[in-house]
């Protein structure tokens, strides 16, 4: 970083915090007008940042949550190798680091986590390892499951001896007319700099087929309550993986809604999917916030 505080990813005259890696990381905080009820956290996806998930975060704080959020190391204005991490596990120690600050600052609040694909899965292993934290988890079109046809056992063995003498290789880029049917969203993401738009490496697909297996292992344990949402058109995380978790997780509190013809993003669908999420993600949420934290005594 130069000693102006700029880098290549941002102004870091905006917030940020240093994760334990002595790397600074972008974040961004929706605050409602009243006094807060909640905090919810938001983990985003694979080559994107956080700021594309400002229409979600204002729905909630006008419902009186303080949604808070980063973008993951390698990812939009935060420091770190462009889409390389050298273990996933780094993003749950950043985002429960993340969540530490602000349980500090904000004592008492119930907190809540919500995770788009491969931050569905950061999600879901934030929750395990720190299961009496949450108050609620919910998952949009989760990474649970990596699509057959990407990952399937021989492209994973090839993957994994590449990994050994290639790991920076490309094995191609997210196909973005797969995030949403509005074409308007697709150019918005294609167009949005902050996102990579380059390929992902053999060494981070790996890394993605290890967190899958993890989170694989760790549904049976879940007892949190969950709310699933996932589109039946989606061809980048399928949807077979939330209704594996609908059925082997062992909360009483679980839901999967499911949105008829949807893609990937559905927090960035056509107007009236978008819409329907939105209000689904905030009804369930506010209705899970105790009593008294909803009365703000």
């Amino acid at each position: 970083m130069s000693e102006s505080g700029v880098t290549p990813q941002g102004d870091w005259s905006r917030d940020h915090i240093v994760n334990a890696d002595g790397q600074r990381l972008f974040c961004r905080y929706w605050v409602p007008e009243e006094p807060p009820r909640g905090l919810l956290f938001v983990a985003h996806g694979v080559g994107e940042h956080c700021g594309r998930y400002s229409s979600l975060a204002q729905s909630l704080s006008q419902r009186g949550l303080i949604v808070f959020a980063h973008d993951h190391v390698g990812h939009g204005r935060s420091e770190g190798e462009r889409m390389m991490v050298r273990d996933f596990k780094v993003y749950i120690r950043d985002s429960l680091q993340h969540v530490d600050l602000m349980k500090e600052q904000y004592p008492g609040l119930p907190l809540f986590i919500l995770g788009h694909s491969m931050g569905g899965a950061i999600s879901i292993l934030c929750a395990c390892e720190r299961p009496s934290d949450f108050t609620g988890v919910v998952l949009i079109s989760p990474m649970v499951q990596l699509n057959p046809e990407s990952a399937s056992p021989f492209k994973v063995f090839m993957a994994k001896l590449l990994n050994h003498v290639l790991p920076s290789l490309s094995l191609g880029s997210i196909d973005s007319k797969w995030i949403s049917r509005d074409q308007k969203e697709v150019e918005s993401y294609d167009t949005d700099e902050l996102n990579h738009h380059g390929g992902l490496s053999v060494a981070f697909a790996m890394q993605l087929v290890g967190a899958a297996r993890l989170v694989e292992r760790a549904i049976p344990t879940v007892t949190w309550p969950f709310l699933l949402l996932h589109g039946d058109a989606d061809k980048l995380c399928n949807i077979s993986g939330s209704h594996m978790m609908l059925e082997k997780a062992q909360s009483t509190d679980k839901q999967l809604k499911v949105y008829n013809g949807a893609y990937h993003v559905l927090h960035h669908e056509l107007p009236e999917t978008t819409e329907c999420v939105l209000r689904d993600i905030t009804d369930w949420v506010v209705t899970r916030i105790p009593d008294q934290a909803a009365s703000g005594s």
